[in-house]
């Protein structure tokens, strides 16, 4: 994919907006490209000036249109939802946080012209989960971190519900002292460096679930692009998970108590930077924790093939798609598509039996999947097991055993004894029922873990 800025010669000072109609603009769009490689621009736009590649404008159309596409055709909001948006600060958030209130905007802007006002609209917050805790930085460069984090989501302060900025630690109590010594304690338990950078990974996901069902969020919309995908993809597939991979890699996941959307699973990274730099979007990674092990080997890998041919990260993305699905990697709820235009209705009210069978038991830690080998053994562990460790190890995935777990089967007591009571309380329910029921899952994450 080009982009760039096409001059008004080019495109007769139509359809490219500002962005073409201005050298200095252009010289402007060149310096970025220049610094972001390959993704260059093209002076004459193959949309609107008749040349190759696309000029600011179109380019930033086209994202956008994959954008709402995704979000539209995966029925992935409904007009009655409110939209919880995963913040991190990097480019892909930033475009996140920018498309999703764009969409909203005009959703409220159709609404105002129209007569009826049957459907309301949308709402959407902003959580930020603060890993401050684990950074060695100096207090007050994390500080003004925070304030950058905090005046780009108020920059769009219209429209936005909420801002919600969680320490991770508040996962394993509402008493932050006693939550950021656990935190510490069992990261520090963690041998393996890809091992502790899944665990946080994990930690976050838990940290969104915790926020939204605490200020009624019906969606979790993450900001994960399909560069992100391609790494996990690889990664998984080294780590042994093949199995869970299909989950991850959908645009819907509702194997959560809040469903999770991904609706720039389409767009590439240096496709996002390159928006960020041209229409001027503020971000903040200085808080940023660099990849260990594995993870970063493979960033590392999947960046390389990026400058050998930029369609090769989509590649991975698609032939991971070709893997069987999971059932809740859809919503299936009757009803809930009942908002859609009817010509896209019979996409999702269709029965897809194209999917892989689904047990219902997840991995303590990661969510993951169980295949069948994990099942039995599961299911052997709970006819002989003798203490609840045993239970726990049990219902933890092969890969979180591997790579998570202290290495000495004698830390295992104290290890589980540390994690938030969300992972290790559902255990009994879980191992009694094959299932957790949904209200279970908000009553264990809602509960204040003081007393653990």
């Amino acid at each position: 994919m080009a982009a760039g800025s096409a001059s008004a010669s080019s495109c007769g000072g139509t359809g490219c907006g500002s962005h073409c109609s201005s050298s200095s603009s252009a010289a402007a769009e060149d310096a970025t490209a220049e610094r972001l490689g390959r993704l260059s621009v093209s002076r004459e736009c193959g949309k609107c000036g008749g040349g190759v590649g696309l000029c600011g404008e179109c380019f930033r159309a086209h994202l956008f249109g994959k954008f709402k596409l995704a979000v539209t055709s995966n029925a992935m909001v409904r007009p009655t939802d409110s939209v919880l948006l995963a913040f991190s600060g990097g480019p892909a958030s930033r475009v996140a946080l920018q498309f999703i209130h764009e969409m909203r905007s005009k959703a409220i802007e159709s609404w105002d012209a129209s007569n009826s006002q049957a459907l309301p609209v949308f709402g959407v917050g902003v959580a930020f989960v603060d890993e401050s805790v684990l950074c060695s930085k100096p207090k007050q460069e994390i500080d003004m971190a925070i304030e950058d984090i905090k005046s780009i989501v108020s920059s769009l302060s219209v429209g936005i519900k909420a801002m919600h900025i969680t320490p991770l630690e508040d996962v394993f109590s509402m008493a932050s002292k006693d939550g950021e010594g656990r935190l510490r304690e069992v990261v520090d338990m963690i041998d393996d460096d890809t091992g502790r950078e899944d665990f946080l990974r994990c930690l976050r996901m838990l940290s969104l679930q915790k926020i939204a069902l605490e200020n009624g969020y019906a969606k979790i919309m993450l900001g994960s692009c399909a560069s992100a995908i391609a790494c996990h993809v690889l990664s998984a597939t080294v780590k042994g998970q093949g199995y869970s991979l299909p989950a991850d890699v959908q645009y819907v996941d509702t194997r959560w108590e809040i469903p999770v959307v991904v609706p720039l699973r389409d767009c590439l990274a240096r496709e996002l930077s390159l928006l960020c730099e041209l229409d001027s979007l503020k971000t903040q990674q200085h808080l940023d924790r660099p990849s260990n092990g594995i993870n970063s080997l493979v960033a590392s890998f999947v960046e390389r093939l990026w400058e050998e041919n930029p369609s090769r990260e989509h590649t991975i993305v698609r032939t991971a798609q070709k893997l069987k699905p999971f059932s809740f990697n859809k919503f299936s709820a009757d009803g809930y598509h009942d908002f859609l235009p009817s010509r896209l209705r019979p996409k999702f009210q269709n029965v897809d039996n194209d999917e892989s069978t689904f047990s219902g038991i997840l991995c303590l830690i990661c969510g993951s999947p169980f295949n069948e080998s994990e099942l039995r053994n599961l299911e052997s562990t709970k006819h002989k097991a003798q203490k609840k460790t045993d239970l726990y190890t049990a219902h933890c995935c092969q890969s979180c055993r591997f790579q998570i777990l202290p290495s000495g089967g004698n830390l295992y007591e104290h290890f589980f004894s540390l994690l938030p009571q969300f992972w290790t309380g559902r255990v009994d329910i879980v191992s009694a029922s094959h299932s957790l029921p949904r209200d279970q899952i908000a009553e264990y994450l809602l509960e204040d873990n003081d007393d653990s």
